[in-house]
C-alpha cells in the first residue's frame, strides 16, 4: 500500500489547494493563535562558562521556569553540524522510491524508519511533515536497516555528530542532577545509565501554500528525558508561554534543549516539560534534527526516591517507559 507523503502533496499543491486533513481549526491555526511581532527569547546559555556555579544556576532555572533553553559554545564543531544538516537534506531530496526503501514497516511498534504519520491525531488532522527516525546510540540498539545508504557519508557523519552530542548530554545530566540536590551521577542512573537510547529524528517540513492554516507538528511535550535539537535557519519552532504561542528566536549555531516528560517525572515536577509546536513556511523548507535521550523500553521511571517525602509526595506514577510511550502516542491518560 503506497503512502502519500507530505513532500509529494506539497509538490502537487503549489497552486494553493491542500487537502482538508491538514487544515487546522481556528483555535489551532498559527495565523490566528501566534502572538505576532514578538520573538520569545528563551534563555541562551554559554555552555563553556568556567563559572560552574553560574552555569548550573542558569540551566536549573531555565529547566524549572521555561522547560527549554538554547546553548551556545557547546563544543560541537560547526562543520560537524553543517555536515549533519547536509546529509539529512540530501536524503530527503532523493527520489521518493529510494526513501521508501527505509520506510517504517506497516504495523511496526518501533518508531524507526522513514514516515509521515507518527501518533494518533485529534480529529484525524495531519501534520505538514515527513520524518526519519533511527537510533544513533548505544551501538547495541542500532538497526542500520533504517539508516540511509545515500548519501554515502551519511553513517560516518551521524556517528561523528553522535559522539560529540553524548558529551553535551552527559554534562547536562550531571548539571541537572546536582540542581536537584542529587549526586552528579544519580539522575543519569535513574534514567537508564549507559543504556540510554539516543533517538535521532529528522523533520522535513516542505513549503506550504497556506502556512497560517496548518501545523508542522501539533502542540506536544517530548516523551524523552531531554531533547537536543539542531534547526535550520527557517523559523518554525514555537513555545507556549503563559497560555500564548510565540515564535522561538532562532540563534545561529545554538543547540535547542527541551526538557521532556521523563525529566519532569523523575524530578517530581521540579523541572518542567515544555509545550511546543511547529509552524511551516510558504516558500522555504524547514528542517530540524532533534535527538531524543530516552530510557530503554523496560526501564521503570518515576519520581526519584530522594526527591519524595511526606511533605513532597510523588506527583507521578512509576511505569515502564514503553508503557508510558504507548499511552502517550495513543492519547490514553497516564
Amino acid at each position: 500500500m503506497e503512502v502519500l507523503r507530505v513532500q509529494t502533496i506539497a509538490h502537487q499543491s503549489k497552486e494553493a489547494t491542500i487537502p482538508s486533513m491538514f487544515l487546522r481549526s481556528e483555535t489551532e491555526q498559527p495565523g490566528t493563535t501566534t502572538v505576532q511581532g514578538v520573538k520569545l527569547e528563551v534563555p541562551i546559555i554559554d555552555f563553556s562558562n568556567e563559572d560552574k556555579a553560574k552555569l548550573q544556576h542558569e540551566i536549573v532555572e531555565a529547566s524549572k521556569e521555561w522547560g527549554m533553553f538554547q546553548i551556545v559554545n557547546h563544543d560541537i564543531p560547526n562543520d560537524v553540524i553543517k555536515k549533519l544538516q547536509s546529509v539529512g537534506k540530501e536524503f530527503f531530496e532523493l527520489p521518493q522510491e529510494e526513501k521508501e526503501v527505509i520506510a517504517k514497516p506497516v504495523g511496526s511498534d518501533s518508531m524507526e524508519g522513514y514516515g509521515t504519520k507518527l501518533q494518533k491525531e485529534v480529529n484525524g488532522k495531519k501534520g505538514w511533515v515527513d520524518h526519519l527516525f533511527h537510533i544513533i546510540w548505544p551501538t547495541s540498539s542500532i538497526n542500520y536497516r533504517f539508516w540511509p545508504n545515500k548519501p554515502a557519508s551519511y553513517r560516518e557523519v551521524n556517528e561523528e555528530y553522535g559522539k560529540y552530542l553524548r558529551v553535551v548530554a552527559d554534562k547536562l545530566f550531571r548539571t541537572m542532577s546536582i540542581g536537584l540536590g542529587l549526586e552528579e551521577h544519580e539522575l543519569k542512573e535513574a534514567a537508564g545509565g549507559d543504556n540510554l537510547i539516543h533517538m535521532l529524528k529528522i523533520n522535513y517540513y516542505p513549503p506550504c501554500p497556506c502556512p497560517d492554516l496548518v501545523l508542522g507538528v501539533p502542540p506536544h511535550t517530548d516523551m524523552s528525558f531531554l531533547t537536543l535539537l539542531v534547526p535550520n535557519d527557517v523559523q518554525g519552532l514555537q513555545a507556549s508561554r503563559h497560555g500564548q504561542w510565540y515564535d522561538v528566536k532562532y540563534v545561529p549555531n545554538a543547540l535547542v534543549i527541551h526538557v521532556g516528560d521523563q525529566m519532569e517525572i523523575v524530578s517530581n515536577g521540579k523541572y518542567k516539560a515544555v509545550l511546543h509546536r511547529t509552524t511551516v513556511n510558504k516558500d522555504e523548507t524547514r528542517m530540524s534534527w532533534p535527538v531524543f535521550i530516552e530510557p530503554p523500553p523496560e526501564q521503570e521511571v518515576g519520581p526519584h526516591p530522594k526527591l519524595v517525602n511526606v511533605e513532597n509526595p510523588p506527583k507521578f506514577k512509576t511505569k515502564k517507559y514503553k508503557d508510558y510511550a504507548y499511552c502517550k502516542l495513543n492519547k490514553i491518560p497516564q
